[in-house]
């Protein structure tokens, strides 16, 4: 394989793992403050990029506003969520709670399925689509997008909940719900802020990669198991290890895509038996 074919599956890779790590940050943010696994999490994404196109289509927003608005609808489907769905079974087992996420995730699908239809849509690249020669590869613009507004989300969740009362707030909760409530915190105001500020980050990930894949209804199935999968490789109870395992299964798909494309999907779905067959048991323990 050729340096520049060689560049181009990983700028390809990053791109994509760039999302599942958004979608597995998100995956963390819930699991810390509430000890859910949320599978809703992959319909923020597909909510991100199909409300940005409705928005855009059929109310001829400019795309930043209509950005700006699917980010803020979505973070509310999350918080009506979790307010409708998760609290009045929050005394449920664990298992029961991931149900009801899944059936959450189908009734999402659904919805987007009726609301807009079956077919792809396409959503405009942020700035052109002529692409950047980089070390034989060529780069679209979009895919600089999508790494730096990652890049900038990482940093800006890390200020959030190092430097803030909020943030603060919300890792109390991580560590100590019942202590958290002792003094002061209330832990069921901070697991809705959990759920909004997961779905706004899916959002967003759905809005960066839309003008790449395109956006659809079903698109959130494979991103948020393949999220989930990145979540689970660096450790639920880890952010920095969620971005790291989005970024290798990304290249490691990418990579694999070039011996055979069949194999795309079938990695993260081998990566995801191995991890939990590893770290059976585990998995449990961090959420207590």
């Amino acid at each position: 394989m050729a340096i520049g074919q060689l560049v181009q599956y990983v700028v390809s890779g990053v791109t994509i793992g760039s999302v599942y790590a958004i979608v597995a940050l998100g995956f963390t943010i819930i699991f810390n403050v509430t000890g859910i696994i949320n599978f809703a999490q992959g319909e923020f994404v597909m909510l991100g990029g199909m409300l940005s196109w409705w928005l855009i289509a059929c109310f001829r927003l400019p795309a930043p506003l209509a950005f700006v608005l699917a980010i803020l609808l979505t973070a509310a489907v999350g918080a009506l969520l979790e307010r409708v769905a998760i609290r009045p079974a929050r005394s449920a087992p664990a298992l029961s709670l991931i149900i009801l996420t899944v059936g959450a995730s189908i009734v999402l699908r659904g919805l987007a399925s009726w609301a807009w239809g079956k077919d792809a849509v396409p959503l405009p690249p942020f700035s052109g689509e002529k692409p950047v020669a980089f070390l034989g590869a060529a780069v679209t613009p979009q895919s600089f997008w999508v790494l730096g507004i990652t890049l900038g989300l990482m940093l800006a969740l890390h200020l959030l909940l190092s430097s803030t009362m909020l943030g603060k707030a919300l890792k109390a909760c991580s560590i100590n719900r019942r202590a958290a409530g002792l003094v002061g915190v209330d832990p069921q105001r901070m697991s809705t802020l959990s759920f909004a500020l997961s779905a706004a980050l899916g959002a967003v990930g759905g809005i960066i990669i839309a003008p790449v894949t395109m956006a659809s209804y079903d698109a959130g199935v494979m991103l948020g198991l393949k999220g989930f999968t990145a979540a689970a490789v660096g450790g639920l109870g880890s952010q920095p290890g969620a971005v790291v395992g989005g970024l290798a299964l990304g290249v490691l798909e990418s990579l694999g895509a070039a011996v055979r494309s069949e194999y795309k999907d079938a990695i993260a779905l081998a990566l995801l038996f191995v991890v939990l067959f590893l770290r059976r048991g585990r998995i449990a323990a961090e959420g207590r």
